[in-house]
Protein backbone atom coordinates (compact mmCIF):
# COMPACT_ATOMS: atom_id res chain seq x y z
CA UNK A 1 0.00 0.00 0.00
CA UNK A 2 1.85 3.59 -1.10
CA UNK A 3 1.92 6.34 1.94
CA UNK A 4 -0.42 9.19 1.33
CA UNK A 5 1.45 11.90 -0.34
CA UNK A 6 1.09 14.32 1.94
CA UNK A 7 1.58 11.76 5.09
CA UNK A 8 4.12 12.97 8.19
CA UNK A 9 7.82 11.86 7.23
CA UNK A 10 8.93 8.79 9.48
CA UNK A 11 11.73 10.37 12.15
CA UNK A 12 14.47 8.54 9.49
CA UNK A 13 13.62 9.66 6.54
CA UNK A 14 12.78 13.56 8.00
CA UNK A 15 16.95 13.23 9.43
CA UNK A 16 18.06 11.95 5.96
CA UNK A 17 15.96 15.00 4.27
CA UNK A 18 17.33 17.25 6.52
CA UNK A 19 20.85 16.03 6.09
CA UNK A 20 20.47 16.39 2.56
CA UNK A 21 19.43 20.28 2.77
CA UNK A 22 22.48 20.84 5.00
CA UNK A 23 25.31 19.15 2.68
CA UNK A 24 23.40 20.74 -0.52
CA UNK A 25 22.96 23.78 1.01
CA UNK A 26 27.01 24.02 1.76
CA UNK A 27 27.88 22.29 -1.67
CA UNK A 28 25.79 24.54 -3.77
CA UNK A 29 27.14 27.57 -1.88
CA UNK A 30 30.33 26.57 -2.95
CA UNK A 31 29.21 25.60 -6.52
CA UNK A 32 26.30 25.80 -8.15
CA UNK A 33 27.20 22.66 -10.73
CA UNK A 34 28.73 20.55 -7.77
CA UNK A 35 27.02 17.05 -9.23
CA UNK A 36 23.89 15.71 -7.20
CA UNK A 37 25.52 12.29 -6.52
CA UNK A 38 28.15 13.89 -4.98
CA UNK A 39 25.72 15.56 -2.37
CA UNK A 40 24.24 12.23 -1.52
CA UNK A 41 26.98 11.04 -1.03
CA UNK A 42 28.36 13.74 1.30
CA UNK A 43 24.86 13.28 2.99
CA UNK A 44 25.62 9.64 3.78
CA UNK A 45 22.14 8.80 1.89
CA UNK A 46 21.92 6.46 -1.18
CA UNK A 47 20.64 7.97 -4.73
CA UNK A 48 17.50 6.37 -4.22
CA UNK A 49 16.59 8.05 -0.60
CA UNK A 50 17.57 11.13 -2.63
CA UNK A 51 15.57 11.07 -5.32
CA UNK A 52 13.01 10.34 -3.55
CA UNK A 53 13.43 13.68 -1.70
CA UNK A 54 14.25 15.57 -4.02
CA UNK A 55 13.81 14.50 -7.90
CA UNK A 56 16.18 17.06 -9.81
CA UNK A 57 18.01 19.92 -9.34
CA UNK A 58 15.47 22.44 -9.37
CA UNK A 59 13.61 20.60 -6.66
CA UNK A 60 16.50 20.77 -4.04
CA UNK A 61 17.69 24.39 -4.84
CA UNK A 62 14.41 25.63 -4.26
CA UNK A 63 13.58 23.56 -1.06
CA UNK A 64 16.65 25.07 0.52
CA UNK A 65 15.65 28.50 -0.21
CA UNK A 66 12.44 27.97 1.05
CA UNK A 67 13.71 25.99 4.39
CA UNK A 68 15.92 28.50 5.25
CA UNK A 69 13.51 31.63 4.23
CA UNK A 70 11.15 29.51 6.66
CA UNK A 71 13.67 28.64 9.37
CA UNK A 72 14.41 32.30 9.90
CA UNK A 73 10.54 33.44 9.43
CA UNK A 74 9.87 30.81 11.93
CA UNK A 75 12.29 32.64 14.14
CA UNK A 76 10.33 35.68 15.48
CA UNK A 77 7.41 34.19 17.56
CA UNK A 78 10.57 32.62 19.98
CA UNK A 79 12.53 35.73 20.15
CA UNK A 80 9.29 37.70 20.91
CA UNK A 81 8.69 35.05 24.14
CA UNK A 82 12.38 35.75 25.47
CA UNK A 83 13.22 39.17 24.50
CA UNK A 84 11.79 42.82 24.89
CA UNK A 85 10.01 43.91 21.37
CA UNK A 86 13.17 45.93 20.17
CA UNK A 87 16.09 43.36 21.06
CA UNK A 88 13.76 40.51 19.46
CA UNK A 89 13.86 42.69 16.20
CA UNK A 90 17.44 43.47 16.03
CA UNK A 91 18.15 39.68 16.87
CA UNK A 92 15.69 38.76 14.20
CA UNK A 93 17.53 41.20 11.62
CA UNK A 94 20.80 39.48 12.22
CA UNK A 95 19.12 36.16 11.24
CA UNK A 96 17.72 37.92 8.11
CA UNK A 97 21.63 39.04 7.26
CA UNK A 98 22.65 35.31 7.70
CA UNK A 99 19.74 34.34 5.30
CA UNK A 100 20.58 37.26 2.48
CA UNK A 101 24.16 35.68 2.91
CA UNK A 102 22.72 32.10 2.49
CA UNK A 103 20.80 33.38 -0.67
CA UNK A 104 23.57 35.32 -2.09
CA UNK A 105 25.85 32.32 -2.04
CA UNK A 106 22.89 30.23 -3.67
CA UNK A 107 22.02 33.17 -6.13
CA UNK A 108 23.37 31.22 -9.13
CA UNK A 109 22.12 27.92 -8.36
CA UNK A 110 18.61 29.30 -7.69
CA UNK A 111 18.80 31.63 -11.32
CA UNK A 112 19.50 28.30 -12.92
CA UNK A 113 16.86 26.70 -11.28
CA UNK A 114 14.38 29.19 -12.51
CA UNK A 115 15.97 30.79 -15.16
CA UNK A 116 14.20 27.77 -17.57
CA UNK A 117 10.62 29.10 -19.56
CA UNK A 118 7.72 27.30 -18.11
CA UNK A 119 10.22 25.82 -14.86
CA UNK A 120 9.82 26.58 -11.39
CA UNK A 121 9.54 29.77 -9.87
CA UNK A 122 11.57 31.43 -7.36
CA UNK A 123 9.90 31.41 -3.52
CA UNK A 124 8.15 34.57 -2.77
CA UNK A 125 8.99 36.23 0.36
CA UNK A 126 5.39 36.42 2.26
CA UNK A 127 6.71 34.10 5.52
CA UNK A 128 9.60 36.83 6.19
CA UNK A 129 6.96 39.68 5.52
CA UNK A 130 4.88 38.09 7.98
CA UNK A 131 7.76 37.94 10.51
CA UNK A 132 8.77 41.60 10.15
CA UNK A 133 5.04 42.35 10.48
CA UNK A 134 5.06 40.18 13.63
CA UNK A 135 8.07 41.99 15.11
CA UNK A 136 7.22 45.67 13.72
CA UNK A 137 3.48 45.55 15.53
CA UNK A 138 5.11 44.28 18.72
CA UNK A 139 8.13 46.94 18.60
CA UNK A 140 5.59 49.12 17.59
CA UNK A 141 3.15 48.29 20.72
CA UNK A 142 5.98 48.99 22.90
CA UNK A 143 6.20 52.34 21.93
CA UNK A 144 10.34 51.83 20.91
CA UNK A 145 9.91 52.48 17.13
CA UNK A 146 8.02 54.71 15.17
CA UNK A 147 4.18 54.21 14.15
CA UNK A 148 3.48 52.75 11.28
CA UNK A 149 6.17 50.92 9.45
CA UNK A 150 5.21 48.45 7.06
CA UNK A 151 6.77 45.54 6.10
CA UNK A 152 7.34 46.18 2.89
CA UNK A 153 8.81 49.98 4.61
CA UNK A 154 10.92 47.42 6.15
CA UNK A 155 12.36 45.18 3.61
CA UNK A 156 13.23 48.21 1.41
CA UNK A 157 15.01 49.56 4.03
CA UNK A 158 17.45 46.74 4.69
CA UNK A 159 17.74 46.09 1.15
CA UNK A 160 21.19 46.74 1.14
CA UNK A 161 21.93 43.43 3.17
CA UNK A 162 21.63 41.93 -0.28
CA UNK A 163 24.21 43.64 -1.67
CA UNK A 164 27.02 42.50 -0.01
CA UNK A 165 29.37 40.05 -0.98
CA UNK A 166 28.92 36.53 1.08
CA UNK A 167 32.33 35.66 0.65
CA UNK A 168 34.18 39.04 1.64
CA UNK A 169 34.14 40.26 6.05
CA UNK A 170 30.29 40.77 5.22
CA UNK A 171 29.28 40.61 9.25
CA UNK A 172 30.60 44.22 10.26
CA UNK A 173 28.81 45.70 7.49
CA UNK A 174 25.78 43.73 8.15
CA UNK A 175 25.21 44.98 11.52
CA UNK A 176 26.27 48.53 10.74
CA UNK A 177 23.96 48.56 8.52
CA UNK A 178 21.20 47.26 10.41
CA UNK A 179 22.50 49.37 13.24
CA UNK A 180 21.62 52.66 11.24
CA UNK A 181 18.08 50.81 10.31
CA UNK A 182 17.16 50.78 13.90
CA UNK A 183 18.00 54.14 14.80
CA UNK A 184 16.08 54.97 12.03
CA UNK A 185 12.80 52.92 13.59
CA UNK A 186 13.07 54.34 16.65
CA UNK A 187 13.22 57.75 15.27
CA UNK A 188 9.79 59.31 16.36
CA UNK A 189 8.97 56.32 18.90
CA UNK A 190 7.02 57.43 21.84
CA UNK A 191 8.25 56.46 24.96
CA UNK A 192 8.86 53.32 25.62
CA UNK A 193 5.69 51.40 27.51
CA UNK A 194 5.65 48.70 30.18
CA UNK A 195 5.30 45.77 28.59
CA UNK A 196 2.23 43.21 29.26
CA UNK A 197 3.53 40.17 30.32
CA UNK A 198 0.16 37.67 29.79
Amino acid sequence: MRQKRDAPLRSDAQRNRATILEVALAELTRCADVPLSMIARKAGVGQGTFYRNFPNREALVLEIYRHEMQHVADSAAPLLETREPEAALREWMNRLARFAMTKAGLAEAIRQATSEPGGPEKPGNSPLRAAADRLLRASEQAGTIRPGVTPDDFLLAIAGLWQLDPHGDWQPRAARLLDLVMDGLRAGAPAPRPRQRG
